[in-house]
């Protein structure tokens, strides 16, 4: 393990800072055996296998090439919940975790139906119905691979999730939801020379990206689904561009909610959306 370890930081030196290359190795570790960062300290000098040689050099070939660790890994976790990842499919990030918990901790009745918009890894959903049981929840994405990746992520963390492919900017959809929640594209691509490498050359564009003369596309189209599919009183949850905060507001606005709250992120940026359709009824969720 002690060479191992060695073999890690020398080969990936030339690549990443120091402080990076410390977390790369425990991942690593967590992947081949299982170890949190104690076990590792005290299994230093175990050594690895032939096998876990050659998946040791496999993985660090890879980073050299600045692939996101989650892909070649397969695997992340969210909201404490472990999830297979593939490039079919972003890598769940800090912030959205940050939408999935003001959902979760808002007024909200015990039974109620959501809808995850764009869904992805389903990493949005199934950490919803992992945390809130007794809510019906679905999640709907316009790319079947991605789809097959969430459908693994529920049966994976022992959830109740129904998927469907659906192109939110077609939508096709007749049952009332009580709540949708959604992070849609929202980066422009004007903000692809902006953008690292690690995340423009590997992650899905599909998922990423709208169109730089239509930034809010997206949002139009699901504020409009809002207004016929939620039922009165249900609300909104939506990730956005920091750029555009008062934007979206004003669209949802304009849109006919009855309420919308923006709110900042944990680093302070303007990412995140509560609106309320319609007039609430009996107990509000604004």
């Amino acid at each position: 393990m002690q060479l191992a370890t060695e073999y890690i930081r020398g080969e990936l030196r030339p690549f990443y800072p120091a402080a990076e290359i410390e977390p790369l190795m425990r991942l690593i570790f967590a992947h081949l055996r299982g170890y949190g960062w104690h076990e590792l300290l005290i299994n230093m000098d175990k050594s690895l296998s032939a096998d876990e040689r050659l998946q040791v050099a496999a993985i660090v070939s890879r980073l050299q090439q600045y692939e996101p660790v989650q892909y070649v890994l397969g695997a992340t976790e969210f909201y404490g919940l472990p999830f297979r990842i593939t490039p079919d499919v972003l890598i769940p990030r800090p912030e959205t975790e940050e939408l999935v918990d003001w959902l979760l901790h808002s007024p909200l009745p015990e039974n109620v139906s959501v809808l995850d918009a764009c869904t992805g890894s389903g990493c949005i959903a199934v950490a919803i119905a992992k945390q809130r049981p007794a809510f019906t929840v679905a999640g709907c994405d316009i790319s079947d691979a991605a789809l097959a990746i969430a459908r693994e992520n529920a049966t994976k963390n022992a959830t109740n999730v129904t998927f469907f492919n659906m192109d939110i900017l077609k939508p096709a959809i007749t049952p009332h939801y009580d709540v949708i929640i959604s992070n849609p594209p929202y980066l422009t691509t004007d903000d692809k020379a902006l953008m690292p490498e690690n995340v423009l050359n590997f992650e899905p564009h599909q998922a990423l990206f709208t169109p730089s003369n239509e930034p809010l596309q997206f949002y139009r189209a699901l504020a409009d689904m809002g207004m016929t599919t939620l039922s009165a009183g249900g609300c909104m949850f939506l990730e956005i561009n920091e750029l555009y905060g008062a934007e979206c507001v004003a669209l949802l606005r304009t849109a006919g909610y009855a309420s919308v709250e923006l709110r900042p992120d944990i680093n302070g940026k303007p990412r995140m959306i509560r609106a309320v359709a319609h007039a609430p009824v009996q107990a509000s969720l604004s």
